[in-house]
């Protein structure tokens, strides 16, 4: 599924927008804060600060995320070999600083994942472990989940095993200053590497079918009254780094099949009904999807700056459904595929993030050393699907309200005012559009004749920041 990053810029100017945002939070129980014995808890396992016996902290691992990250889930250190690449891929050893039963452990399984929202994060851990001991920060030692992944020269997975060791990052490398020093020839080996690596994996992602819907950051910015919405197109480099973990996840999913135990991330195919009706809509978009075109190399194409390709993205995620988590344990699932990247798919990559990381962690890491699953993850597998549905309702709840207060705050200031927009579907007394700018989606009125694909031109009746509705009127003539 696409995920759609936006955040509000603090400021003064903005406190209506975040004053609806807070009250969104209360309103759908989002945890604030955590209980003082969870806090306790952290506390005292990062003070100990367990580490693995096995040590690879003469290796030069870096860490590349957004600017000013401090929950780092990941760690690489990437070269050549005789025949390819080799990926070392180092995850957060969460599993070693959360008690199975303790107080950490019972409150990550009532929160299942970190919540984002554009006002900010509510993270799955108290600071002591998701920014601190468990991150992969620069210049101190971790723990860490070590993935060894050997590809050949065409980026194809040759063979892969993952266990516990020591490392250390010698740096944490934002977005925009690791693709400058891959683009002006000044990154390590072990960066500018990525380039190629990541390259032959999106080769491998065409290859096999796969698709991915690649959003801009966004950032809501108020000034005199008005909200206007800044995109960033993403890099290069964010890609290659995607692919890392899309590697790594087919990876342990690999394993856990193998082994016949553990627990997979699922998406069912789209439907036949499902691609014709987005293909009609981009035809009605004027950038029609060609027939004979896999999906996913035709949303590869798209520019998401350009506000028709946005529109086709925004539809596109009609095709990106029904993702869910299978635990197996014995027998292997009927289709354990992930649609999108067609290919089985575990989520291991994110532990500091994710609750069902942490399981399938500690089962390949078991899988791998020939030893039994440790009996806390293999009792309790069945119970996950269920707390990360219920938290992934939670998440996409707190987006949707999240989207109509944003969405709602870009046209607080356009009262009266009409703007021009394409229709992208036609539903009961209403059209779903897609505004030119500022560029959203909105729900208004049905006019007669209205088709996908029509322009049309909507005046702004209302805009309640507080509420998130948003009330158009058509305009005729």
């Amino acid at each position: 599924m696409p995920d759609r990053r936006t955040r509000v810029a603090h400021s003064p100017a903005a406190a209506p927008l975040a004053a609806s945002l807070a009250a969104l939070r209360r309103e759908l129980k989002v945890p604030d804060g955590f209980p003082a014995v969870v806090e306790a808890e952290a506390a005292g396992v990062a003070a100990r600060h367990p580490l693995p016996e096995a040590d690879l902290t003469e290796l030069p691992f870096l860490t590349i995320d957004p600017a000013g990250s401090t929950d780092l889930d990941q760690a690489m250190h990437l070269s050549r070999s005789a025949n390819g690449f080799r990926v070392r891929y180092a995850i957060a050893d969460v599993p070693t600083l959360v008690a199975p039963g303790g107080e950490v452990d019972a409150e990550a399984r009532r929160r299942g994942q970190t919540i984002y929202a554009p006002d900010g994060r509510v993270p799955l851990h108290p600071a002591a472990i998701g920014e601190n001991a468990g991150s992969l920060l620069p210049d101190v030692v971790r723990g860490a989940f070590v993935w060894d992944i050997a590809l050949d020269a065409d980026g194809h997975e040759t063979s892969a095993h993952v266990s516990r060791a020591r490392i250390r990052s010698r740096r944490q490398w934002s977005y925009e200053e690791a693709q400058a020093a891959v683009d002006d020839g000044s990154a390590p080996p072990e960066l500018a590497v990525l380039r190629e690596i990541g390259a032959a994996r999106i080769a491998c992602e065409r290859e096999r079918g796969g698709a991915s819907l690649n959003t801009p950051d966004e950032e809501v910015v108020a000034r005199d009254g008005t909200y206007t919405l800044q995109r960033r197109a993403t890099l290069p480099v964010e890609e290659w780094n995607a692919q890392l973990s899309l590697l790594t996840g087919m990876a342990a999913a690999g394993l856990m099949l193998e082994a016949r135990v553990g627990i997979l991330r699922t998406m069912p195919a789209p439907s036949e009904e499902a691609f014709t009706a987005f293909r009609t809509q981009t035809i009605a978009l004027g950038l029609p999807w060609g027939e004979g075109m896999p999906y996913g190399e035709y949303l590869r194409m798209l520019d998401p700056a350009h506000p028709r390709a946005a529109a086709v993205l925004q539809a596109a995620t009609a095709l990106f459904r029904g993702a869910g988590y299978v635990v197996m344990d014995g027998e292997v699932p009927a289709d354990p595929q992930q649609a999108a990247i067609a290919a089985p798919y575990a989520h291991v990559t994110a532990p500091l993030r994710r609750l069902a990381d942490r399981w399938a962690l500690v089962i390949c890491e078991a899988v791998c050393a020939g030893l039994p699953v440790p009996a806390w993850a293999r009792d309790s597998l069945g119970e996950l699907p269920s707390i990360m549905g219920t938290s992934s309702r939670l998440a996409a709840q707190v987006e949707a309200g999240a989207v109509d207060r944003v969405e709602a705050a870009l046209l607080s200031s356009r009262i009266g005012t009409e703007l021009d927009a394409t229709v992208l579907a036609v539903r009961n007394g209403t059209v779903l559009v897609q505004l030119d700018d500022p560029p959203v989606s909105a729900s208004a009125p049905r006019a007669d004749g209205v088709a996908p694909g029509d322009r049309v031109r909507l005046r702004v009746q209302a805009a309640d920041i507080t509420t998130g509705r948003v009330v158009f009127e058509p305009v005729t003539g």
